[in-house]
């Protein structure tokens, strides 16, 4: 039958189960809210992810791959698409020079929003602070193969592209939410926003077309998915180190600290108790002494063994407690044929000491002494009666 709890155990117990609820509570209250909707990653199935667009490629022949390691690892470059679907990072130099160098050698970018506009050569991306509607349509702005197989695109105007630079694709009379980027033997295309890669977008007004002519042919192009920029893959060394990442590594090693504590006071081996040393009561004793001398309380000392000295002698006599000095004596010398005149005289002066608040250190001393010798020849005392 298993041991009973004990107070301690239980104490443990309720002390855990409270910081468990706490933390529960606390990670309920501070967590940050569900953004997997805004997210147009191709793992997330929500109406804002693009997990639709990436398993509609592949089942239609295209070669798809998800990209999880930074640009810069990005080696062959013709026939190749890079999807950047609403960076959740800005890209530093080097990012952006490995971007710049991809294009060049024949890739092609499709990137969103703001922050996938800074991934390429030329940014000349504007936030729309003032969007008519979250979903518009958009028609064509000039002829092109990817304009012929979708005359018009749908998605959210959260940005618009100067017409300074670009080949405009889609827009209206004032702005332009789509345009293509040339550099070197490749090019990128932009969107104002990655609606028409999105689950909930892709079935909306020619995007699926849109998308399709934006990746082209598919016997000979490789599609990447880029997750790295969605904080999937690998991570820098910075990020490795980021703060929430130390927080959760020392929270890791106190918990692991506390199961070990646990366990070990549970398992340990089993220790007998340190003996005492003769130092101790020595010790007790040369500052209970330091004490009185401080005090100058010598009569205390005195008074305090005496009483115990009277209170033996007069019940091993069977006389009253406050017994008189002289019918003590006279007790002792019927009893124990102790003819001492000096043992009346000492406890005479040990029982006046305590009227005698200035008594002499030395002659508190004398009589304590002279008290413990009669107690040794009378065997008054346990301790006494053993040594001799």
């Amino acid at each position: 039958m298993p041991p009973s709890l004990t107070s301690g155990d239980r104490k443990i117990l309720l002390i855990a189960g409270a910081a468990f609820v706490v933390l529960v509570v606390l990670g309920f209250v501070l967590a940050p809210a569900n953004t997997d909707a805004n997210v147009a990653s191709s793992y997330s199935t929500a109406s804002g992810g693009a997990k639709a667009a990436y398993l509609l490629l592949q089942e239609s022949g295209y070669h798809v791959e998800r990209w999880q390691h930074t640009a810069s690892k990005l080696n062959a470059a013709a026939s190749t698409v890079l999807i950047l679907a609403d960076p959740m990072m800005v890209p530093d130099a080097k990012e952006k020079a490995a971007i710049e160098q991809f294009i060049s050698r024949g890739g092609r970018v499709i990137t969103t929003g703001i922050v996938g506009a800074q991934f390429l050569p030329e940014d000349d991306s504007e936030f729309n602070p003032t969007p008519t509607k979250p979903w518009s349509e958009f028609n064509a702005l000039i002829p092109s193969a990817i304009t012929r197989a979708a005359p018009k695109i749908t998605l959210a105007p959260v940005a618009f592209w100067r017409s300074s630079s670009g080949i405009p694709l889609y827009g209206d009379e004032e702005d332009t939410v789509a345009t293509r980027v040339t550099h070197g033997n490749g090019d990128a295309i932009w969107l104002a926003s990655a609606t028409p890669l999105t689950n909930a977008g892709l079935k909306d007004s020619d995007n699926l077309e849109f998308l399709l002519a934006a990746i082209g042919a598919k016997e000979q192009t490789r599609v990447l998915f880029d997750e790295y920029v969605h904080g999937y893959g690998e991570q820098s060394a910075p990020e490795k180190s980021h703060p929430l990442m130390m927080a959760l590594v020392l929270q890791s090693i106190v918990l692991a600290i506390a199961v070990l504590f646990t366990y070990s006071r549970r398992s340990g081996p089993l220790r007998p108790m340190a003996a005492e040393t003769r130092s101790s009561p020595l010790e007790f004793v040369e500052t209970l002494g330091g004490l009185y001398q401080e005090a100058h309380a010598a009569s205390v000392a005195v008074d305090v063994y005496y009483q115990r000295f009277e209170f033996w002698l007069t019940r091993r006599l069977g006389l009253v407690k406050d017994a008189p000095v002289e019918e003590i004596d006279r007790a002792v010398r019927d009893r124990w044929q102790l003819h001492d005149d000096k043992f009346a005289q000492t406890l005479q002066a040990a029982a006046s000491a305590r009227y005698y608040p200035g008594l002499p250190q030395k002659q508190a001393l004398e009589i304590v002494r002279a008290l413990h010798d009669y107690a040794l020849k009378l065997k008054l005392f346990p301790a006494a009666k053993e040594k001799n």
